[in-house]
């Protein structure tokens, strides 16, 4: 009886050695060189868009779905070597479509928002972008969601199809953008002085561009101060910059030229009524 309990055991350990283990050394062959070739694929590619001048943010997006749709179905080559039925896991697949279909909702909705994006072009990975809650410059584009980062350093993941169907501000979307420099003058300075001044700082900036040329106006009169105001054109990657500059050269060039900035001031009348 132990001999023909041995001899089975040893029949069947034969049985499993002879054709199992030889589908699980092919199918491990298969994923390991299937994997290098898809990464080796993926560099192929890099340098064809670089070579051709492919656009960024679709490069990313192509390169997230081939990557993607390769390696599935290298997946299913393996299940299919070690006998796996895939008729079988089709139809498992296809009973369970509904439900994965309604889990993946959202999922589904961020595919088809990327695409939305690299079609109409909204924006491109480096602009400065604002939606909602979020503004950041465009680091990626993938083909669920977008990665911004923040002037402060930090990163913020968005996903595509908050940015495709919802209302979005593109900072660097026109080759130009205007800035505006509010400062205040003292009642009784020469107003035409303060608008010289002001238009001189922003000709010696090598940030404000000439066209369109930039001008000064009197806005309006406020309670303590002729509120005084400059509009000029700046590329839109140099904006903050801009903004910086010229309110420290305007501070200094009134300085210099003796207008006076007031702080809020408030007359009172102390009436005697003896």
């Amino acid at each position: 009886m132990w001999e023909s309990f041995a001899s089975g055991a040893k029949q069947f350990l034969n049985n499993i050695v002879f054709q199992y283990v030889p589908k699980l050394i092919v199918a491990g062959i298969v994923l390991f060189v299937g994997w290098k070739l898809i990464n080796l694929l993926n560099r192929f590619m890099k340098r064809t868009y670089d070579r051709h001048k492919v656009d960024a943010s679709l490069q990313q997006f192509l390169h997230s779905l081939i990557d993607i749709v390769l390696k599935v179905l290298l997946v299913l080559t393996v299940m299919g070597i070690l006998g796996i039925q895939m008729t079988s896991f089709i139809a498992i697949l296809g009973a369970a479509g509904v439900a994965i279909g309604m889990a993946l909702q959202g999922t589904l909705q961020n595919f088809a928002g990327g695409v939305i994006i690299l079609l109409l072009r909204p924006f491109k990975v480096g602009d400065y972008i604002e939606q909602g809650s979020y503004a950041g410059f465009v680091e990626n584009i993938q083909i669920f969601n977008t990665t911004l980062r923040t002037y402060d350093a930090r990163k913020i993941i968005v996903p595509n199809t908050e940015l495709a169907t919802k209302s979005m501000v593109n900072h660097f979307s026109l080759p130009q953008r205007r800035v505006t420099i509010d400062v205040g003058l003292a009642y009784g300075m020469s107003v035409e002085k303060a608008k010289a001044v002001m238009l001189r700082v922003a000709a010696e900036n090598p940030m404000v561009l000439q066209e369109p040329a930039a001008f000064a106006t009197l806005e309006n009169f406020g309670d303590s101060a002729l509120n005084m105001r400059l509009y000029a054109w700046t590329l839109p990657e140099n904006y903050w910059k801009t903004i910086f500059t010229l309110n420290e050269g305007i501070y200094n060039a009134f300085r210099e030229e003796s207008l006076e900035i007031p702080f809020n001031q408030m007359d009172v009348h102390i009436k005697n009524e003896a």
